[in-house]
């Protein structure tokens, strides 16, 4: 055949258009079932990625989760200056706690959601959502409404649990008191945020909480039931023991459990129809050292996010987790990082014991086959401690999370090889974020783990600012801000304290001395007011107590500051020896000269066997700082 310029041109544009043509046809159908694809695939990847299905031991749903395991660190190597955001590798999630606990029911069903080992109580995720309809249900009928303040007040156990999912359904604001609290402590935390009921332990340890009560109420054991008038307690009308007997002007828990009727449990569904996640869920008081404790105001929002936050890099949804919450339920730690990740992630929490106790950790450890410990250091120091003491079948063993104070390289360490926790991560975060901001991932190397804090947590930014609120070059100390979801909403009724910490802007100052790296990873050198200066020379405590943990006695280290009328302030260390160590001054100074500058080395040595510490474990610097001034008549 032959062909014209003409006739070829005309040919060549028909076959042009016929083939754009079918380029944009073949284009649409691909793009079509792309979109069909990611509409079925997405939402399980966003939501939590589970498949349903029964399996004869009754559980109903396994993970099936596709990921972008570490985010977008790749991306942030190199960094100059310490700021860095995080847009994270999943969507938020817009539900309440009630919707949270009723979506596990839905997913998890029959598997066990809560143990508690020493009430010999195992309820299924069923059962817990069930019995906190009826909970919540009995504290409507209480006269209770929605943003009425509810402590709780006790040692971890199931009511404690439960009471938080409950209080959450009835639009209640839970409020954690601290367990160690004494009577002047909790007349000071239960007026400030107008607590409207209670419900406590009737004893734990040493504490008498009813007589406790009493003391700051003395109208309450002749007071009519749910209306207690007492000047002392002006605000607070119910109280609630967790108790068999029944004590003056009180309710018994499982009374209240069984109280509402269907005329409360249609109020109830009202209530929770109209929660939104952005409304307050939760109080929790501060532990600061100086002054009277701040009341932190959190939303669902903030803590269900950051609960799967947590769960999500740490590999929770890849297999069912049994974790052994060993920290207490009031601390952010356990009641979020712990209850509630367990509730989106379909693990069960087991309650070892009231209180923290390390041999009835390990024994749960064995007994209840856990996967996933959690502690503070301090914690971990004293269940290494038993563990030596007495082996345990430790193989159930893989995964667990420190926080809460300062966590020593070497420590980390040690909990990785004999607990045999290969997964082990560190976290770091502050109530006031809800609480987790850093976090590691399991894949990073054990150095990285051991050493930093990990890497910002996903959709926050981060930096670190010098004195006059300037962001400093990469690798140079400064003082540590987050902004994003998780910061709280404010300090309750304390205008003035909230704008000390978060400003307009909602960067929230840490207080902590904090070091980003060029790969976005954090490392914690100390708090803002516990660095020394020695003459002149900064020094981060964090840095030489983890410096003193490499000696092979040295079981925990502690350092801060003492005064001094030439240097302005010394160093001083409190140093818990190994068991049968002949560890003296002398031979731990020697040890380190020539590993640290000269003026680091402690001036003051003082080998302890305890160390002062808050209920969750975190030390009390301030009290070792008295001690030994008093004992070295500084």
């Amino acid at each position: 055949m032959t062909f014209t310029d003409g006739g070829y041109l005309g040919d060549l544009n028909i076959w042009m258009s016929v083939s754009v043509v079918l380029v944009a046809v073949v284009e649409r159908v691909m793009t079509m079932l792309f979109c069909s694809v990611r509409s079925f695939v997405k939402p399980a990847v966003d939501g939590l990625a589970c498949t349903r299905r029964h399996t004869t031991s009754g559980t109903r749903a396994l993970f099936t989760l596709t990921r972008r395991q570490s985010s977008s660190r790749s991306n942030d190597e190199g960094l100059q200056w310490s700021y860095l955001s995080n847009p994270g590798s999943w969507r938020l999630r817009g539900e309440t706690l009630g919707q949270m606990v009723a979506r596990a029911a839905d997913l998890f069903g029959d598997r066990e959601a809560l143990v508690s080992v020493y009430q010999r109580i195992r309820k299924t995720f069923t059962q817990v959502h069930q019995e906190s309809d009826q909970v919540a249900a009995g504290l409507l009928s209480l006269n209770l409404e929605p943003g009425d303040r509810i402590g709780i007040w006790g040692s971890n156990s199931y009511e404690w649990y439960l009471t938080q999912m409950a209080a959450a359904k009835a639009g209640l604001i839970l409020v954690n008191v601290n367990p160690a609290y004494r009577a002047h402590e909790l007349e000071y935390c239960l007026n400030k945020v107008s607590v409207k009921a209670i419900i406590c332990d009737e004893k734990f340890k040493t504490s008498d909480y009813y007589q406790m009560l009493c003391s700051v109420a003395p109208e309450l054991p002749t007071s009519t039931k749910g209306d207690l008038r007492s000047p002392g307690l002006p605000h607070l009308k119910t109280v609630i023991m967790k108790s068999d007997n029944q004590l003056g002007g009180t309710f018994r828990f499982k009374d209240v459990a069984e109280a509402g009727d269907s005329s409360h449990m249609k109020c109830l569904e009202q209530v929770s129809s109209k929660l939104r996640c952005d409304d307050p869920c939760s109080i929790q008081f501060t532990s600061g050292t100086t002054g009277n404790p701040k009341a932190a105001v959190l939303s669902h929002h903030m803590v269900v996010n950051n609960a799967f936050g947590v769960g999500h890099r740490a590999l929770y949804d890849q297999k069912p987790q049994r974790i052994c919450l060993s920290v207490p339920l009031y601390h952010c730690f356990g009641c979020v990082a712990g209850s509630i990740l367990g509730t989106l992630f379909g693990a069960t929490c087991t309650l070892p014991s009231p209180g923290f106790d390390p041999e009835a950790i390990l024994n749960c450890i064995q007994q209840e086959k856990i996967t996933s410990v959690y502690g503070t250091p301090t914690m971990f120091v004293d269940i290494l401690t038993n563990q030596r003491k007495k082996k345990r079948d430790l193989s159930s063993l893989s995964d667990g999370i420190m926080a809460g104070a300062p966590c020593p390289q070497e420590l980390v360490n040690f909990v990785m090889d004999e607990l045999h926790m290969e997964k082990f991560l560190v976290i770091y975060g502050m109530t006031e974020t809800s609480p987790v901001s850093f976090q590691c991932f399991p894949s990073d190397p054990r150095e990285l783990r051991a050493t930093s804090v990990g890497y910002p947590s996903d959709h926050i930014e981060v930096k670190v600012m010098d004195e006059n609120g300037q962001v400093v070059p990469i690798g140079q100390p400064g003082e540590l801000c987050t902004r994003g979801y998780l910061n709280f909403l404010a300090y309750w009724g304390d205008t003035e304290k909230t704008a000390e910490i978060m400003g307009s802007d909602r960067w929230l100052k840490s207080g902590d001395l904090a070091v980003l790296q060029p790969n976005g990873y954090c490392q914690i050198v100390g708090r803002i007011k516990d660095m020394i200066i020695r003459g002149g020379e900064n020094i981060y405590p964090a840095e030489l107590e983890n410096f003193l943990m490499g000696h092979p006695d040295v079981t925990e280290a502690q350092v801060f500051s003492v005064p001094d009328k030439r240097m302005g302030e010394e160093v001083a260390a409190w140093i818990r020896k190994k068991q049968g160590s002949q560890m003296d001054v002398d031979t731990l100074r020697n040890w380190c000269k020539g590993k640290v500058a000269h003026y680091k080395i402690p001036r003051y040595i003082l080998f302890k066997d305890e160390f002062p510490a808050t209920i969750t474990g975190k030390i009390q610097k301030f009290k070792m700082r008295e001690i030994t001034i008093k004992e070295l008549d500084l």
